[in-house]
């Protein structure tokens, strides 16, 4: 089965029509036992010390994947060195197909973009329609175990985090994924609830140190709201592929997403909000206007390279964490 690598979320619908199976490049980095080994060979390599770790750790991931030649990568809505990282990755014999979200939500131009990777996967509306059909049925699953995660307090901020993460491929096996969901839904629904003392929302790009997550837990708050992972899940009941990918917020402006937050904000009683931004991001800018219109007491955390925790984010946490009652 061909392999195609995404740097980021897609309309992979139109992936799995075609029989191709979706490799998502940022999980194949973080999940490496020497994730942090990786962004280091991308430096050696060229690769400055002041660019994204996420851009550097997924040209060295595929350097090691020899079965991916082919790549679809986000040029608008995603990371601002994505041409470059293209670039390289043709440099290096990888065929790349760009793909653009459009600004302002067009789905005129959102629909030929995705128009333009049908004709190179060769497939029609009708097969990616019943594409979506077969993976909303494990999406459905994923909004299950996210409604456990802040309703009946019976999912932790990490496998909120991980199995909606997981949504931007699947596994490269919807069927199999689906069954680890299952499996995980059936033990969280049997288990006793376990209200957290400070309920948490983390906003931003999923986090370099997943470690944030077992620590939060272990001094009583837990993430009751991952944003950008759960737009990885496409919460969208309802609506036809186009509509999808045009209600997905990650791609577009900071006010758009906005909204959305405060909505989920409001909804999980959130006392607290985490914004996470990489190094060397442009999306840290953000962290202007998401200061300006959240009223609720909010941490900007940053971190470069995978690895735990240091010491000086420890101590940031720990004090929000007893400023909002948990310390």
């Amino acid at each position: 089965m061909a392999l195609v690598g995404i740097t980021t979320t897609v309309p992979v619908e139109i992936v799995y029509a075609a029989g191709w199976t979706p490799v998502d490049l940022n999980n194949v980095f973080i999940g490496a036992p020497d994730a942090r080994a990786l962004v280091e060979a991308a430096e050696a390599a060229g690769y400055p010390r002041n660019v994204c770790a996420w851009v550097k750790g997924i040209y060295a991931a595929l350097e090691r994947r020899q079965d991916i030649r082919t790549v679809i990568a986000v040029v608008q809505g995603d990371c601002s060195s994505t041409r470059a990282l293209m670039e390289t990755l043709e440099l290096a014999g990888i065929e790349v197909l760009p793909f653009s979200y459009p600004y302002d939500r067009d789905p005129g131009l959102l629909r030929r973009e995705m128009e333009r990777l049908m004709r190179f996967f060769g497939v029609d509306w009708e097969a990616v329609r019943r594409a979506k059909e077969r993976l909303d049925r494990v999406r459905r699953l994923v909004w299950e175990l996210d409604e456990l995660t802040w309703r009946e307090d019976r999912v932790s901020g990490w496998a909120n985090h991980y199995y909606q993460v997981c949504c931007s491929d699947f596994n490269g096996d919807p069927e199999r994924f689906g069954r680890e969901v299952e499996g995980y839904l059936a033990r969280a629904r049997a288990a006793s609830p376990s209200p957290p003392r400070v309920r948490l929302a983390y906003i931003g790009v999923p986090p370099i140190v997943p470690e944030l997550y077992h620590h939060l837990e272990e001094r009583g708050a837990r993430v009751v709201f991952n944003e950008t992972q759960r737009q990885f899940s496409m919460p969208f009941p309802g609506v036809d592929v186009v509509e999808q990918y045009r209600r997905y917020t990650y791609p577009y402006g900071v006010f758009y997403r906005l909204a959305d937050i405060r909505r989920e904000l409001r909804r999980r009683r959130v006392q607290g909000v985490i914004h996470y931004v990489q190094s060397f991001c442009h999306r840290q800018i953000e962290d202007l206007v998401v200061r300006a219109r959240l009223d609720l007491p909010l941490l900007t955390l940053e971190a470069d390279r995978p690895g735990e925790l240091d010491g000086r984010a420890r101590i940031r946490l720990e004090a929000f964490l007893e400023m909002l009652g948990s310390g």
